[in-house]
């Protein structure tokens, strides 16, 4: 595939380069303070109990979990409704002096009725409540998540490799679908971008997922080339250096389809020439593309290519590796044991493509009602946790002490 992508692109440099389109600006200046949103009540409560209990240390841990930036996700209600509940956001993070990263959660056919299941009714009830959001946002600061899991979980979706994706609700239409899917993050991505301090980046899912060159040609249809780029790692639990590894070759794969035209099937990825389950090969996707820009007659110039942002919140301890034979759907993403917080949310990355690492899940809240495929509904017990988890959003005071116990960097060594 490497030779193929080395000839591709040689014959590439005979196309003209694609004029330049405005370098992305970073999400916010470094140093800059995220917004700290009212906790989950649910979690207040907890944290009173532990230490009505005796059980201080836990309890402080927690609260500096509730302490720290984490996004406000934005979900269902009327343009009217959905409108106000922004500009009081706005207007609370603004009394704080700091920035909110919002998360619009409310595409049809949300999750593919899985556990988040939800979302607007049509086309345009959505794109009405989008431009709701955008009058509640108006000239204030603000960074906003586009759908998580809106690029990874198409409905009727045909991959770059002509599979037809699993995701196939019968209220939907076949035929239309995938089609309004785009239309409706190209329509967000306009209404947002319109706005003169708002930081717009799409869904990048993760490094355990999409391949480089499938997840890039979705980015490129919703509109990437026109937002600030793409988050990736949403409510998931993978290693973030290799995120910003994975994240830095969609931004090269998405700079190659823009400038030279290039079939994002022959992007180098996690899965080739590199082996996803030894990082040691990941260098080899690394030298594929530094040997595929040099056929193109390219250099990587960050300022010019799509940057991301990267949810550090639960990823401290990284992936779980469930026994092996254990479950019939193990459920990796769902309530895992034994992770923990991961790195504060911060815009001092350390790299020029990295605009951000933030907390788009707010740990302690459940994934949902994990089965492990041991059955259906919503009283099925959850054979890891050894109850019935709490339904998606919803606090889980029994993974939040794991969460907070088990942090990389530590939440003991932080102030307050």
């Amino acid at each position: 595939m490497l030779g193929g992508l080395t000839a591709t692109l040689a014959a590439a440099t005979l196309v003209g380069a694609a004029p330049a389109t405005a370098a992305p600006a970073p999400a916010a200046p470094a140093g800059t303070r995220f917004y700290v949103p009212e906790p989950n009540p649910d979690a207040v409560e907890q944290v009173a109990d532990l230490r009505a209990d005796g059980r201080r240390t836990e309890a402080n841990l927690i609260q500096k979990v509730l302490d720290t930036p984490t996004a406000v996700w934005v979900e269902d209600g009327t343009p009217r409704e959905v409108q106000r509940s922004v500009q009081r956001t706005m207007r609370d993070a603004a009394a704080q002096r700091a920035v909110p990263v919002l998360v619009l959660y409310n595409i049809p056919f949300r999750d593919c009725a899985q556990y988040s299941a939800g979302g607007a009714t049509s086309v345009e009830e959505y794109e009405a409540w989008v431009d709701a959001v955008a009058r509640g946002i108006g000239g204030r600061e603000a960074v906003v998540a586009v759908e998580p899991d809106g690029l990874g979980i198409i409905p009727w979706y045909t991959t770059l490799d002509g599979q037809q994706d699993w995701c196939q609700p019968a209220e939907a239409d076949a035929q239309t679908a995938a089609a309004e899917r785009f239309r409706m993050l190209n329509h967000a991505v306009d209404q947002l971008t319109a706005l003169p301090r708002t930081k717009v980046y799409l869904d990048g899912t993760h490094d355990g997922w999409l391949g480089v060159g499938e997840i890039t040609d979705r980015l490129v249809k919703a509109g990437v080339e026109r937002a600030d780029g793409f988050f990736v790692n949403a409510s998931n639990y993978r290693w973030t250096d290799r995120l910003v590894r994975y994240g830095r070759w969609i931004s090269q794969c998405a700079y190659l389809v823009e400038r030279r035209d290039v079939d994002p099937r022959t992007c180098a990825s996690q899965y080739y020439p590199a082996d996803p389950s030894d990082v040691s090969t990941w260098d080899r996707t690394d030298a594929a593309y530094e040997a595929a820009y040099e056929a193109a007659g390219l250099s990587m110039r960050p300022r010019q290519m799509a940057h991301f942002i990267v949810d550090t919140s639960r990823n401290g301890q990284g992936p779980w590796t469930p026994p092996a034979g254990a479950f019939p759907d193990p459920q990796d993403w769902c309530n895992p044991p034994g992770r923990g917080v991961g790195l504060r949310p911060t815009t001092r990355t350390g790299d020029p493509l990295v605009d951000a690492y933030v907390w788009i899940k707010v740990p302690g809240e459940s994934d949902g009602q994990c089965s492990r495929g041991t059955g259906t509904g919503n009283d099925v017990v959850d054979p890891v946790w050894r109850q019935v988890d709490p339904a998606a959003g919803q606090w889980f005071r029994r993974q939040a002490v794991e969460l907070v116990r088990l942090a990389v960097p530590s939440l003991r060594g932080d102030q307050g």
